[in-house]
């Protein structure tokens, strides 16, 4: 498990009441698992819907292992008008 730099923005930020977080995981499919874990169901709601980028860069394959230093962002989708 790689300690990674999580952080939450719009809903996301909300659901899980804090802007950033540390967490150890190997992989995206991971992470979530992780935030999950004792979050709210709106928490793991937004985390069903929300994008992921790692280190800035849309990430698609879950499985894909992260390196030390990562940082991932949790974009939950925007709504505009």
């Amino acid at each position: 498990m790689t300690p990674v730099t999580v952080r939450f923005f719009a809903a996301a930020r909300e659901a899980f009441g804090t802007r950033q977080a540390t967490v150890k995981a190997a992989n995206l499919d991971d992470l979530i698992a992780v935030l999950s874990t004792d979050a709210s169901a709106e928490a793991v709601t937004v985390l069903s819907r929300s994008s992921f980028l790692v280190n800035a860069v849309a990430r698609t394959d879950r499985g894909e292992a992260f390196a030390e230093g990562d940082t991932v962002d949790v974009l939950p989708p925007f709504a505009g008008g």
